[in-house]
């Protein structure tokens, strides 16, 4: 059965304003788990204790590429002493798109997070599939290139889909290698443009998605709305109701 777990970029602004009661809020919205970005000033001792306090669990962190290249050890020290061993990094800017360079990174990378026990893994968003690493997508070109005990997949299954490309197809081919998936929903807009939304308001097949996940061994789906048209609070409590309402159809979710 997956978990369910909220990446908290959503609730960015709420937490730099109330980090504490944002997260006892989000664990009473029914979440499971959440996956960091920032931890805004806190130390690891005041992380794990509210995280205890809580009940939630720590079950990734997206920190910078840059970070993560000269900051390792730190990075990886401060995960490991709030119980988070998944350490993800999750975006590059133009200039860093050198692929070649960053696959040569992320080995180096996942190599000292394998030594600390930790798990480094990689979120994608479009530009992976538009841009080519060789021969292959820039996304299959890095997988292929750092072996999967040093770089795990994080699938944004959204950004898949509007990159054009299948979004279960991809778990399929990545199970195994898959802990952990992004489940959000997008409509495009007229320009094409697209536009994050509440699960269950927008274009993806979600239902297909969290199947396909399920089988393939997927231990967490991490909720997540780049921006949203309504208060963020109000848009992951509602995209809570449209997962329970699919754990109560007989969906693999637990919640």
């Amino acid at each position: 059965m997956l978990k369910i777990g909220l990446q908290l970029y959503t609730l960015r602004e709420e937490l730099e304003q109330d980090f504490e009661g944002t997260l006892r809020k989000v664990a009473e919205l029914g979440y499971a788990g959440v996956e960091f970005f920032h931890f805004f000033g806190r130390t690891a001792d005041e992380v794990k204790e509210l995280l205890r306090e809580t009940g939630l669990v720590a079950l990734g962190a997206h920190r910078p590429y840059d970070a993560m290249l000269n900051d390792t050890e730190q990075e990886i020290s401060y995960n490991l002493a709030i119980g988070n061993r998944n350490v993800i990094i999750p975006f590059l800017t133009e200039e860093q798109r050198n692929w070649e360079e960053v696959a040569a990174n992320l080995r180096i990378i996942g190599e000292k997070c394998k030594a600390q026990g930790a798990v480094l893994s990689y979120h994608n968003h479009d530009f992976e599939f538009t841009e080519h690493y060789g021969e292959r997508t820039a996304f299959d070109g890095i997988f292929e290139e750092v072996p999967a005990d040093l770089l795990q997949v994080e699938l944004d299954t959204c950004w898949v889909h509007f990159a054009g490309y299948d979004p279960v197809e991809y778990i399929n081919k990545y199970a195994g290698r898959l802990p952990i998936i992004h489940l959000k929903d997008l409509k495009k807009r007229e320009d094409g443009s697209p536009e994050t939304v509440v699960l269950g308001e927008g274009e993806i097949n979600l239902a297909a998605i969290l199947e396909a996940a399920a089988a393939a061994g997927v231990e967490w789906a991490v909720v997540e709305q780049d921006y949203c048209s309504r208060s963020p609070l109000e848009s992951v409590s509602d995209s809570m109701k449209w997962v329970k309402t699919y754990a109560n159809q007989g969906g693999k979710v637990n919640v």
